[in-house]
């Protein structure tokens, strides 16, 4: 992909495991523009500082990397310009967070599209689709749930592209994601 292929603002979903991360960094990796990773996960254990290192050293030092796990939209404001391309990895370690700070997620989600839709270079946007296994036992799962596919849903609206990765396949959701459906 080039950059003149590269969309404005591309979301892509997928849920564990799917390969959803490795495609995303294959679309940032091809539109020949300045790279920079946006890392919402933080390193609160062993396990999870191992699986950052594992990226940082899969992406190599050709990339810049910020470390966010609440203010994505401030860093996109600053880093989202012409000559670079950004990768947000991921949505949902960022809506973790703002719950475990009890952030406000409505406000910053509205607030993070309006953003998106303003941006002023690429950027791709890494999410899990976790609505569709069980449904969570507890509330705050359930609650959780919710709102990471209501931030799927409005981040979907303001991306130009939309795909879906499963076992490493991607599809193309958006463009062309409403079919004509006759009954």
């Amino acid at each position: 992909m080039t950059h003149k292929d590269t969309s404005r603002a591309t979301l892509v979903l997928g849920g564990a495991r799917s390969g959803k991360s490795r495609f995303a960094e294959h679309i940032v990796a091809g539109a020949g523009l300045d790279k920079i990773y946006i890392a919402t996960g933080a390193a609160f254990d062993a396990e999870m500082e191992s699986r950052i290192d594992a990226h940082r050293n899969q992406r190599g030092p050709s990339w810049k990397t910020i470390e966010e796990q609440t203010d994505l939209s401030s860093v996109l404001q600053r880093e989202c310009l012409p000559n670079t391309v950004v990768l947000v990895d991921c949505l949902t370690l960022w809506l973790s967070n703002l719950y475990f700070a009890e952030r406000d997620v409505v406000a910053e989600t509205a607030h993070l599209c309006e953003v998106v839709a303003s941006l002023q270079g690429p950027c791709v946007f890494v999410s899990n689709e976790v609505g569709m296994g069980i449904v969570p036992e507890n509330r705050l799962s359930r609650s959780f749930r919710d709102a990471q596919g209501r931030l799927n849903q409005d981040m979907a609206k303001v991306c130009e592209t939309v795909v879906f990765v499963a076992a490493g396949l991607p599809m193309i959701l958006k463009p062309n994601s409403q079919p004509d459906i006759k009954l």
